[in-house]
């Protein structure tokens, strides 16, 4: 299979979702008590996104060709998009349900769609429409089949934030996305190290000027030598590797259709995030439910539709 090709695209599209789904179960090791014993000292989701984003854009540089490589206006709306991506998920991640975080940040097709095709003019693909309002389904029978209606309004008033963080993840994931596609003749593995290397700068540059340098020097070493090394690997393969996967197959297919093949993302990361958490991640009907709907967005996408037989016009 040419490696040019739209199914080899698609191919590394499923494994970068694969490992992108690992997510919560990273986020998870570091937050909840566990055999690795990593939860302490505490870090706070910003501390996670920093020294994930500086290990995956390390761990890229050796890939970039330097000859192919310039620099175009439009990485500095690339970059701040996904620093605020990736900041806002994490957020959303450590704070809230893993479920409601992951579908909300991936309500990114609903806004590639809408925005390529009508603000940027793409061409709507053939079922590409129905398969991103079915994945909104999906979305909103999660999100909304899980709510605390039983709870009192103040404290259904304090998941709000948490929402809000997931769903901006998922417009700014977007902008990634749109980027990513309109740069596809740029060299992917310099993409990927400008994003996520520039966010770790934005984070570190955001906490270092609102808090001063005594208390960014402690924010900065408060990782212990084990939660170091995990996070090297967090940065690797939950990040460097399925982004640069995610930027290659661009070349071949397009925002719209990579946004729809990975959404098989959330409907594994609930899965991971049980094995970690069991107890505070148990899927429930809601969640399968709407993970069930996800997966049929992703059959509409791929489904053979019957074509009409024309006459053959040499008879």
């Amino acid at each position: 299979m040419p490696t040019d090709s739209p199914a080899f695209a698609r191919l590394t599209l499923i494994l970068a979702a694969v490992l992108w789904s690992a997510g919560s179960f990273f986020t998870r090791v570091l937050t909840a008590p566990t055999a690795l014993n990593l939860h302490e000292p505490t870090l706070t989701p910003i501390q996670v996104a920093f020294w994930r984003g500086l290990f995956a854009g390390l761990i890229l540089i050796p890939l970039v060709r330097r000859k192919s490589f310039r620099f175009r206006p439009s990485m500095i709306g690339m970059v701040l998009c996904f620093s605020v991506m990736c900041g806002l998920y994490l957020s959303a991640l450590g704070y809230g349900n893993a479920a409601n975080a992951i579908l909300l940040q991936n309500t990114a097709p609903v806004w590639v769609f809408l925005i390529g095709v009508y603000v940027l003019g793409h061409r709507a693909e053939s079922g590409a429409g129905q398969a991103t309002a079915l994945a909104m389904v999906g979305a909103l029978v999660i999100v909304l089949g899980n709510w605390p209606w039983n709870r009192p309004a103040e404290e259904q008033a304090n998941d709000i934030p948490v929402l809000l963080m997931g769903a901006g993840s998922g417009l700014t994931y977007a902008g990634v996305v749109l980027f990513l596609g309109h740069m596809k003749r740029e060299c992917s593995a310099g993409l990927m190290v400008l994003n996520l290397l520039g966010s770790a700068i934005c984070i570190a540059a955001v906490v270092l000027l609102r808090f001063g340098w005594s208390t960014f020097e402690v924010w900065l070493f408060a990782p212990s030598l084990e939660q170091i090394l995990f996070l090297m690997v967090f940065g690797i393969f939950q990040m460097a590797v399925p982004y640069w996967l995610f930027s290659r197959s661009l070349k071949s297919v397009t925002p719209q259709e990579a946004g729809i093949i990975t959404l098989l993302e959330p409907v594994l990361n609930p899965i991971w995030a049980y094995a970690v958490a069991p107890e505070r991640e148990t899927p429930t009907i809601w969640t399968i439910a709407g993970g069930g709907i996800l997966l049929g967005a992703l059959a509409w996408k791929y489904y053979p539709r019957n074509r009409v037989n024309r006459p053959d016009p040499s008879l």
